[in-house]
């Protein structure tokens, strides 16, 4: 089974907030293919046809009062749930006001049906171990459900980088050794300080998607997780809608076209294998739409 473990979609780019319109190069980003990545074709039906290559996919909302954004999770339910059997949810929620994320976290779980939640420590303007954010996450463990760390390094020149790093997460892990969390785009461009956070946690994960835009980063950070010996740590995703499963498929096994005609190692291929087809279910403790159907 294949699992695009992080994806989003909007019905408009307006809905990143404003600051989104400021985000430069960091937020247009390119596709592999060398386009601009498709901001203003974001919508639920392309969202379905770009997930046809896998079996299941991961969609996210999100929410920051920081940046005046909202990608409600109320749609992301309804998306769900139109496509059941295809699409797996994570509520959108923000630790830099408590008491709406432990109330929407519960609603998320209770009332929609979702299966995890997804923050964003650098565009909602926290730092990961926030009192604050540590409630949030301590509820998602007493329900028994994932925590997506993304980076939010695209939206907008507001965000805060220094909330972005990946070895931030260390502490947030040592105070929950239970809960799985998977730091989106294999914490780009931190992609280091991931691999040592991986090979320490037992419960951490990376996918993968961000950092497949970027071949030869994507080239040296694998073949650093395969020397370190994370690969099995290591969760595909495709980061829709910057890009497509197909074209990160694509990308993940031409990896090595980088290295040839030199002398520098290659990446095993059963290796590069093994992320495409990894049970992201049972790392990250969800249960398949269809034994939820059937339940």
């Amino acid at each position: 089974m294949i699992v695009d473990c992080y994806t989003h979609f909007w019905d408009s780019p307006s809905q990143l907030g404003p600051a989104s319109a400021r985000g430069g190069r960091l937020f247009t980003g390119h596709r592999p293919d060398g386009g601009a990545a498709p901001l203003n074709n974001a919508g639920p039906d392309r969202h379905v046809q770009a997930g046809k290559p896998v079996d299941l996919t991961i969609v996210v909302g999100f929410v920051s009062a920081h940046l005046e954004a909202k990608i409600p999770n109320e749609r992301v339910a309804e998306h769900v749930n139109r496509h059941s059997e295809r699409l797996i949810g994570f509520a959108g929620v923000d630790p830099s006001r408590p008491q709406e994320a432990l109330d929407e976290l519960s609603r998320a779980r209770n009332d929609l049906g979702l299966a995890g939640i997804a923050v964003a420590p650098a565009a909602q303007n926290f730092h990961p171990s926030d009192s604050r954010a540590m409630r949030v996450y301590a509820k998602a463990v007493e329900f028994g459900m994932p925590v997506l760390f993304h980076p939010g390094i695209w939206v907008g020149p507001e965000i805060r980088l220094d909330y972005a790093r990946p070895f931030l997460l260390d502490e947030v892990a040592r105070e929950f050794p239970e809960m799985r969390m998977l730091l989106a785009h294999m914490g780009l461009p931190w992609m280091d300080e991931t691999i040592f956070l991986l090979a320490k946690h037992e419960h951490a994960y990376a996918e993968i998607s961000g950092l497949l835009r970027h071949p030869w980063q994507a080239y040296q950070s694998l073949l650093s997780a395969h020397e370190q010996g994370v690969m099995d740590k290591l969760l595909f995703g495709s980061g829709f809608p910057f890009s497509t499963a197909s074209e990160c498929i694509d990308t993940l096994f031409s990896i090595n076209q980088l290295c040839q005609g030199t002398n520098l190692p290659m990446v095993p291929r059963d290796q590069l294998r093994g992320i495409l087809h990894r049970d992201a279910l049972a790392a990250l403790r969800l249960r398949s739409p269809a034994t939820v159907t059937d339940a």
